[in-house]
Parts: C-alpha cells; sequence; structure tokens
C-alpha cells in the first residue's frame, strides 16, 4: 500500500504540468523572494559562494551557482579517482556478470541505465558508486579523472526523485530517468559518468567543450538535486579504505585509486 502512495505521489510531483510550473517559477523574477529562505533552510555555505545572495535574480540561478576558485581542492595525484560533485556517497559495490547492481534493496540493470550493449561488456565485473545531490548541494559537475570524452549521449525523457524513497518506491529510477552518459577514457581503463536528473525534463545542463578531460574540470550542472552514477570498468578501481557509506564528500576529495 504505502509502495503504491509514493509511487502514485512522486508521478504527481513529476508530471509535464506540475514540474513546468516550478520550473517556471524557480526561473521567474519573483522567485528571487524566496533565495534569503531557501539559503537559510538549507543552511548554505555563503562564504564559499562567488557571489552574495542579493546577486542571485532567481532561485534558479542559486541552484546552479558557482563557488570561489579556492573553495573545492582538488586531488592532483595521478592515480587518483576524486569525487566529481558535492554529495552523499550512498552506495558502492561491484557490477555483475549479469549487468545488475543492488541499490536500497532494488536491483538495477547497468545495460537499461547505458542503453547502449555494445558498451556494456567492459563494465560487467567492475564497480559502481552513487552520489546523491540534496537541493542544499552545490549543483555542479566536475570530472572525476583526467581523460579523453570517447562517447556521451542523452536518455530517458521523464525523472523522478532520486533521494532516498525515490529509490527505495520508485520504478527504476536510475535506469529510466532523464540522463547524460559521459564516457571517459583515462590511462587505466574506461569510467562513465551518468548524471541522473531528478525533477525536471532536460534539468542537466552541459558545459565541457572539447575532448579533453582534466581532474576536476567542469561538464555540467543539474538545476535542482540529483544523482551521479559513476561505472569503473572492470579491475580498474580501488574505493579508498577510509570511506563507508554513507559518506558526505565534496568535489575534488579522493573517492579512490586506479589500480596499475
Amino acid at each position: 500500500m504505502i509502495e503504491s502512495f509514493y509511487r502514485l505521489l512522486i508521478e504527481l510531483t513529476n508530471g509535464r504540468l506540475t514540474s513546468g510550473i516550478l520550473r517556471r517559477f524557480a526561473r521567474s523574477p519573483v522567485s528571487r523572494f524566496v533565495v534569503p529562505s531557501f539559503a537559510k533552510i538549507y543552511d548554505l555555505n555563503q562564504e564559499e559562494m562567488e557571489k552574495g545572495l542579493s546577486e542571485y535574480p532567481t532561485l534558479h540561478d542559486l541552484f546552479v551557482r558557482t563557488l570561489k576558485k579556492e573553495a573545492r581542492k582538488i586531488d592532483k595525484s595521478n592515480n587518483t579517482v576524486v569525487s566529481p560533485v558535492d554529495a552523499v556517497i550512498e552506495d558502492v559495490g561491484p557490477i555483475t556478470e549479469t549487468s545488475d547492481i543492488l541499490v536500497k534493496g532494488k536491483t538495477y540493470s547497468i545495460e537499461e541505465m547505458l542503453g547502449n550493449h555494445n558498451l556494456l561488456a567492459k563494465y560487467l565485473n567492475g564497480t559502481y558508486m552513487i552520489l546523491y545531490l540534496s537541493p542544499s548541494h552545490y549543483h555542479r559537475i566536475h570530472s572525476p579523472v583526467n581523460g579523453i570524452v570517447t562517447k556521451q549521449w542523452t536518455l530517458g525523457s521523464k525523472s523522478y526523485p532520486v533521494n532516498k524513497l525515490g529509490l527505495k518506491y520508485g520504478v527504476r529510477t536510475l535506469a529510466k530517468n532523464f540522463r547524460v552518459i559521459t564516457e571517459v577514457q583515462t590511462d587505466f581503463g574506461h569510467v562513465a559518468v551518468v548524471k541522473v536528473g531528478a525533477m525536471f525534463v532536460n534539468s542537466i545542463e552541459t558545459t565541457h567543450k572539447g575532448s579533453e578531460l582534466e581532474k576536476g574540470e567542469e561538464m555540467a550542472y543539474f538545476s535542482f538535486g540529483s544523482t551521479v552514477v559513476l561505472l569503473f570498468e572492470k579491475g580498474i578501481f580501488q574505493i579508498d579504505s577510509t570511506l563507508q557509506t554513507p559518506k558526505e564528500i565534496k568535489v575534488g576529495e579522493k573517492i579512490g585509486v586506479f589500480r596499475n
């Protein structure tokens, strides 16, 4: 009963009409009046923002805010993998031979998430990591590695919540939501950065141009809180031994290392 109720609730709050209304409000000049209260409710760190609150003309501008250059320190060691976002690491684990991952008691298909059978084989028996962004987090996405973008594609049309309840009661949210997938070739193997939308259709905006990526370089941003899924090719990644989930983490902090 509760599962059916929650599914109905998230469908109602993420339909074309309701999401459209919320999106228009967040981008409208009138939304500037809620900027101070939003910052207070979600306890945003104003010291690290590039601008003061009064300089954000809309709520959307606050969502996609940039930070001062010194606000995030990027681990530049050659073999490290860093967090691409400010987020909570919700889960990390193996990708099975059948492409499944188990998240919050639900099984997801990496093949469905990627939507590309030809790319699937390299990720079987590899590692996945799920990083959840709440409305309080900085919403810009940075590269977790140095490498070359070999492919980038978009899938899905509708977005349901990807918070804990959404992952538990939603219908294959990580594999069905609107998402932008970037595959990166590193010196150690392939990494897929799956950016999963959470509330608005087309709520992911890519900002990176060209094929080369530098660790810590901005790739895209979310228009609202959402999730990033990292997929690592088999045998190339070792998670940091001190990391236990759930864990709050920031852009540029080490999450693991590549194996030689």
